[in-house]
């Protein structure tokens, strides 16, 4: 009992001290409630946006582990692309069928030609005029749909076969809208499809109409499509600012169709195609139109695709391609601000609690050393040094109590806002 009125003593003679003591303690629980609820709002944000993320992936030729092999090997790197082999629909779908994937899609994309003088594309300034003939020896770059020899002629529409309406992400955005008629069966192959309205009003086409589209590399060979809607992107208002090679660059040139639709007149042309072997190089060219497949994996989490990354090589596919994810990149990305912000909170944290603990101990020494005749009275009067200490104890651990209590609970007022932001976020 002595010990605690002796306490509560010295703590209202040394108002001064304690008060300076109490400030700093203030300071301290304050400063460390807002990093804590920072660091912890910040690690919380960052896991459940990544669980929320869904992932789109693609398999790709991966040609930056292929260029250092070449190297290593000297083995000409152009030989080594275009002795590789383009994936085939069914190898996609074969991953597809793995337990991580919970969505696919693909897109088979061909450029093609106007096959009637009344249906012309969007002409730009941007564009040139030059031969659009892409070179006999360009190696395929591994984006999918590898062709051999010859590259072909480009055309001036893109001509682009959807597989499900999930692949239609334009459309999902809002970056595509139908403004006239309808989407054509996405499940059927009815040589129907949709056009830009910039590209209807340009060649006064209407949906009930049909164009005519060619083959470049083989320009009598023609087939009919079908218009069933006419949509506008609102890309294509902004496509002539930038540089393009082609009037099939441009958004407002595209002609959506199905997949099935893309893969019948690939079909086909391929029927009809004439092939021919360069002597010299022994590459073979081949009249049939070209086509692009690209697949799209949709992965739940990180996590997943983790696993299909790995998944995918037990299911079979060679060690050149690789599965990648523009996503994940893009999304790390834009965590960058908010993991600097945790970093910053946690090294303020521990930069204000060693400040602090640094002053405490120093007053307390100093208050130590004050106190020398209280202490040698107090020992002399028969109190035992481990009571003494704990009397010195006792009146530090009252005051920091005690502003713990206030500071924690302002810092937790001052700590609210963040906390909302984030969760509004």
């Amino acid at each position: 009992m002595y010990i605690v009125k002796n306490v509560l003593r010295n703590i209202m003679r040394s108002k001064g001290r304690n008060i300076l003591v109490g400030i700093i303690i203030f300071v301290i629980a304050v400063s460390s409630c807002v990093a804590l609820t920072i660091k912890q709002a910040a690690v919380k944000a960052e896991n459940e946006s990544m669980s929320l993320l869904n992932i789109k992936a693609s398999i790709s030729y991966d040609r930056t582990s292929q260029m250092k092999q070449a190297q290593g090997s000297g083995t000409d790197f152009r030989e080594m692309i275009n002795m590789s082999d383009s994936l085939e629909l069914n190898e996609l779908q074969t991953y597809a069928a793995s337990q991580y994937v919970s969505d696919f899609y693909y897109t088979i994309t061909s450029s093609v030609n106007s096959g009637d003088e009344a249906f012309a594309a969007i002409e730009t300034s941007s564009i040139s005029s030059s031969d659009t003939n892409v070179p006999d020896d360009m190696p395929d770059m591994g984006g999918g749909g590898r062709m051999t020899g010859d590259f072909g002629t480009q055309g001036d529409f893109t001509m682009i076969g959807y597989s499900s309406e999930t692949a239609m992400t334009d459309f999902i955005s809002g970056t595509c809208s139908i403004t006239d008629g309808a989407i054509f069966d996405i499940t059927a192959a009815d040589m129907s499809c949709i056009i830009t309205d910039e590209l209807a009003l340009y060649n006064d086409l209407e949906v009930g109409d049909t164009i005519t589209i060619a083959n470049p590399n083989a320009e009598d060979e023609v087939y009919t499509l079908t218009i069933t809607g006419i949509y506008t992107n609102s890309e294509s208002g902004t496509a002539s600012s930038g540089m393009m090679f082609s009037a099939s660059s441009d958004p407002a040139n595209r002609i959506i169709t199905s997949a099935g639709t893309v893969t019948a007149i690939a079909e086909q042309s391929s029927s009809v195609a004439e092939t021919e072997t360069n002597e010299d190089t022994g590459m073979t060219s081949t009249t049939a139109l070209r086509s692009s497949l690209s697949g799209t994996y949709i992965l739940s989490d990180t996590a997943a695709f983790e696993a299909f990354s790995e998944d995918v090589y037990t299911l079979g596919l060679d060690d050149t391609y690789t599965v990648s994810s523009s996503d994940i990149t893009s999304y790390e990305n834009s965590l960058v601000p908010l993991q600097n912000l945790s970093k910053f909170a946690g090294v303020f944290l521990l930069i204000v609690l060693l400040i602090g603990g640094i002053i405490l101990v120093v007053l307390n020494i100093f208050n130590i050393r004050e106190r020398k005749y209280e202490v040698g009275v107090l020992t002399a009067i028969g109190m035992k040094k481990p009571k003494v200490a704990i009397q010195f104890m006792c009146e530090l651990f009252a005051v920091t109590m005690a502003t713990i209590i206030i500071g924690s609970a302002i810092g937790a007022i001052i700590s609210v806002p963040a906390t909302v932001v984030k969760v509004g976020s």
